[in-house]
């Protein structure tokens, strides 16, 4: 998820046929990189496919440094969340943390707050209550655009520390947003497949017209 802005799956994602002997080798030739990875971009079928279940494909010390990896590709974009799908490697492996500085109303009404860093292994998420929110959401594998979509406002989210422990917490606002988002990355899905397709504006737009605290001006003058 780019810093600017479940077990949820597509129905229509096919599962990766990724072997664990291929994962282990793309790991391995992420990490021995000069460069960090590029981010793969919409259109990459890696995007599209069911990301394989973690079962030990990779010993500690090889997940420790893709995590680690992740992380400062996540930092570089900048971004504030990665999938592995979105290096080309479909594993169910998420990074996420935000701590980036955010203007004091935008995060008074998007109920942003700093995230701490976490390494999600098999991710999956459920709302929590009713309560939904519409904002603009953008994707470092969406380069240049974002769109409205409305989310549950609060999810319970259970995962695996990299070390195995299990992992369970409730998220609100922003946060909440974040691990929907790196979550359904893990199930084949792009934040655009729930976005409100009228609200879709390149970065620049956005910038220049619809930075409010709240997408309702964005929504009367587009028409969602």
């Amino acid at each position: 998820m780019s810093s600017a802005s479940s077990s949820s799956v597509s129905a229509a994602a096919p599962a990766s046929d990724w072997s664990a002997a291929r994962i282990a080798e793309a790991a391995a030739e992420i990490v021995a990189g000069e460069q960090l990875p590029a981010i793969v971009q919409a259109g990459h079928p890696v995007l599209r496919t069911r990301a394989v279940a973690f079962d030990g494909q990779l010993d500690a010390e090889l997940l420790d440094a893709l995590l680690t990896i992740m992380r400062r590709t996540m930092h570089e974009a900048p971004g504030v969340g990665l999938a592995a799908p979105q290096i080309g490697l479909p594993l169910r492996l998420a990074v996420l943390e935000d701590t980036w500085a955010a203007d004091e109303e935008i995060a008074h009404t998007r109920s942003r707050e700093p995230l701490p860093f976490v390494a999600m292994v098999n991710p999956a998420y459920i709302p929590v209550g009713d309560g939904r929110a519409e904002f603009f959401e953008g994707c470092l594998s969406v380069r240049g655009y974002t769109a409205v979509v409305r989310r549950p406002d609060r999810v319970e989210a259970r995962w695996s520390a990299p070390d195995g422990a299990a992992r369970a917490a409730e998220f609100r606002g922003w946060q909440a947003r974040i691990v929907q988002h790196e979550t359904d990355h893990l199930g084949g899905t792009l934040y655009l497949d729930k976005a409100e397709a009228r609200s879709l504006c390149a970065n620049e737009e956005y910038s220049a017209r619809w930075a409010q605290s709240t997408p309702e001006h964005a929504a009367r003058a587009l028409g969602f």
